[in-house]
């Protein structure tokens, strides 16, 4: 009897712009494993990496895969041979596959994916990286698809939710989905919280479906996998799709703004948070975003809250000697810019009382005095009593002490929803007898 190995399976970059989808080829991977009668020992895993890389494709996400299996080299062909064959390779994609036996993951994969989480990690470093480690892999083009392959395997959940992700018929790729919207509607409101942002309420607009060619139909995100089989059975279609696969992720759970970000370095495309002071009031610039900065250690760091993010008039409300907490991710310099944080979410920690100057107020006849002309004081218009100056006098602030989250139509896949504040989902048994996992033979 041959002996079973722990198999872990890591790939990514296996799509682009035009079309496929890296999350399809595990789902037709799954497929062609569960026929061979692999041992799966955990949920597939989609991984959203660092979302402010600018060469990623929509989500950043790599899939990684745990088996026990007798025929280990009988896989691994299999893998590689879905690869080429399930990558868009005709359009940019530069796949990539990393095999490791092991029952335990160690530490270093897990500090490399860490770091894939929030700043930008070069393929060289990842091939230096399998090389060091003696990773068995395979990639082709430039090796991209290395770091979520590495980092996907070397993730660790500190928080997490599922995603049920349906596919359509490969007859139906690139055509329009036809969803009935009111469906997905009801579908959120009969399983609101445990899942979220299927629909957007304020909008009137399906979130959870894609528009471009890849092969997904629609993905719910929610807390477990029963909810998710539970709204998946709400939604109605006008298509007959090829099947479905559960993925346990790191969606919805703001993992790549754990990081304190380096204000003195501000690296390029990393992202986090920085907590400091206001330091030069909020403007409003043409089209409606908002600009502020904020100072720590004498270093200062301007701020973008844009329109389409529904926060902007909160973070227009924000004074000088406010103290705040902003996470998102540094915009690269150019010509007519520095270093930027594009803002993700704000958290007021603290807030300075605010003061305006107002015509004095006349004590006897309790009306405000009229200007009596520049220069000349102010004077009641009833009785005639003066006064030389305007009086101080504090203002109500439009602006609390909690945390702002961008609405839900601007949300990226990591967004912590306001439904998941203060939710953290530890550990989960797997069950594979539960459908995580399904194909329409018909």
């Amino acid at each position: 009897m041959q002996k079973e190995t722990i198999l872990n399976i890591g790939f990514d970059d296996t799509d682009s712009p035009k079309g496929m989808c890296t999350t399809y080829l595990a789902y037709k991977l799954v497929d062609s494993l569960k026929k061979e009668k692999v041992e799966f020992l955990d949920y597939p895993r989609l991984i959203r990496f660092n979302p402010n890389i600018p060469w990623k494709t929509r989500g950043n996400g790599a899939v990684a895969l745990k088996i026990k299996t007798s025929k280990p080299d009988l896989v691994k062909n299999k893998v590689i041979s879905f690869v080429k064959k399930f990558s868009d390779l005709k359009n940019g994609a530069n796949p990539a596959v990393v095999f490791f036996e092991s029952t335990i993951i160690p530490e270093e994969f897990t500090q490399f994916s860490k770091h894939a989480l929030w700043q930008l990690i070069s393929r060289n470093h990842a091939k230096k990286f399998a090389a060091d480690h003696n990773l068995e892999s395979f990639y082709i083009g430039n090796g991209q698809g290395l770091v979520g392959a590495i980092g996907a395997i070397g993730y660790r959940f500190s928080d997490h939710t599922f995603e049920l992700l349906s596919y359509r018929k490969k007859s139906q790729f690139g055509k329009k989905r036809k969803l009935v919207a009111d469906s997905v509607k009801q579908m959120q409101e009969k399983t609101y919280p445990r899942t979220f942002n299927s629909y957007d309420t304020k909008k009137h607009r399906v979130l959870f479906a894609p528009h471009g060619p890849d092969p997904v139909f629609f993905g719910i995100r929610g807390e477990d996998v029963g909810s998710l089989l539970v709204a998946s059975n709400l939604v109605e279609t006008q298509e007959k799709l090829a099947g479905h696969m559960i993925f346990k992720s790191n969606q919805g759970t703001g993992d790549h703004l754990q990081n304190e970000i380096d204000i003195h370095s501000l690296k390029p495309y990393c992202s986090g948070t920085v907590t400091g002071v206001v330091s030069v009031e909020p403007k409003i610039e043409k089209g409606g975003h908002v600009m502020f900065a904020i100072k720590k250690d004498d270093t200062e760091i301007k701020c973008a809250v844009y329109k389409e993010t529904g926060i902007t008039e909160h973070a227009a409300n924000l004074i000088i000697g406010d103290k705040v907490c902003v996470g998102g991710g540094v915009r690269k310099a150019s010509r007519k810019h520095s270093r930027i944080l594009n803002v993700e979410f704000f958290q007021v920690l603290s807030l300075e009382k605010k003061y305006i100057l107002v015509n004095p107020m006349c004590t006897k006849c309790k009306k405000h005095m009229k200007s009596k002309g520049q220069g000349q004081g102010f004077e009641c218009v009833r009785c005639g009593k003066k006064s030389p100056t305007k009086e101080t006098k504090q203002v109500f602030r439009q602006i609390k002490k909690q945390i702002y989250i961008p609405q839900m139509s601007a949300h990226r896949h990591l967004t912590r929803p306001q439904q998941r504040l203060g939710i953290v989902n530890k550990d989960v048994i797997f069950d594979d007898s539960a459908l995580w996992f399904y194909a329409n033979q018909n």
